[in-house]
């Protein structure tokens, strides 16, 4: 038996998502489904699925309303494999627009909506050019595992940083090697973590800061969906992991230039520790009806 999945599809920085509502939260899509969606050749494509549930129809949704009963929307964000995956930097602000253009939510300049995630409640705010998602408290975790990756000579260490999803960030010598990878490969983490991780390769700008922002390029395997253009919660990993080694002297503000476009970091202190936010563009493409079986 099949049925009529009515989608739209959205972008940012290159990082495109599939999104659908089902605010009672009815209509649930099975990990095979949600691959064949992300298809590039049989299915309409995209790096992950979100599916748009009233925080109160949803069980992953009573927390966020216990946390702040403001968060009547929930992000339902799965992977291009069909895996479930915790939070997503890009996919958030196009999660907000996708909210204001159905008319779920109204949002002038300057003001925020809270967003349930399996990370948490994140607060969205609408921008001159897009949106600002403030992903909380970051965290260093999971080591300096070695990285091993595809036309990458020898084995890097990389540094595990937490922003709500699991990261690990590899410094590379130049733009040359950067280029190099062949990130169609999943990189190879030693120890391998139990979750998992996105993993970021970046390379500091010459120089690193400039009129006081600091200056990074970056290429990501996201896990469970291999490289992407962009990865939201990778840039700012990779932000905090530079800022991390450059030491007390680096900025708080950083640009990171991603295959599909720049996004805008922040570090800021706030009641319950340093926040990381970030900034960027958030477009809806096009609305679409997808047969699923």
């Amino acid at each position: 038996m099949s049925f009529d999945l009515r989608f739209t599809k959205g972008q940012g920085t290159g990082n495109d998502f599939v999104l659908f509502s089902d605010a009672e939260g009815e209509n649930e899509l099975t990990p095979t489904q949600i691959a064949a969606v992300c298809d590039r050749r049989f299915g309409v494509g995209a790096d992950g699925v979100i599916r748009a549930v009233r925080s109160a129809n949803l069980d992953a949704g009573a927390s966020a309303l216990a946390e702040d009963p403001q968060a009547a929307w929930f992000m339902d964000y799965w992977n291009a494999d069909g895996t479930v995956s915790e939070m997503c930097g890009n996919g958030i602000r196009v999660f907000a627009k996708y909210l204001l253009d159905q008319g779920f939510a109204e949002l002038h300049a300057g003001a925020s909506i809270a967003i349930g995630t399996r990370a948490g409640v994140r607060r969205v705010t609408r921008t001159k050019g897009g949106f600002e998602a403030d992903l909380g408290r970051w965290r260093l975790a999971g080591g300096e595992p070695l990285v091993r990756a595809k036309q990458l000579p020898v084995a890097r260490p990389g540094l595990g940083i937490d922003v709500g999803n699991p990261h690990v960030v590899v410094a590379l010598a130049d733009d040359e090697e950067l280029d190099g990878l062949d990130l169609a490969y999943q990189p190879i983490l030693d120890p391998v973590p139990q979750a998992g991780a996105n993993v970021e390769f970046v390379v500091p700008a010459d120089p690193l800061v400039e009129e006081g922002v600091g200056r990074i390029r970056m290429r990501v395997h996201e896990r469970g969906s291999g490289e992407t253009l962009s990865c939201g919660t990778g840039a700012v990993a990779s932000a905090l992991a530079v800022r991390h080694w450059a030491g007390a002297s680096a900025p708080s503000d950083w640009r990171v230039q991603v295959p599909g476009g720049v996004l805008g970091v922040r570090m800021f202190a706030a009641d319950d520790g340093e926040h990381v936010a970030l900034s960027g563009p958030a477009e809806l493409v096009f609305d679409g009806v997808l047969t699923l079986a």
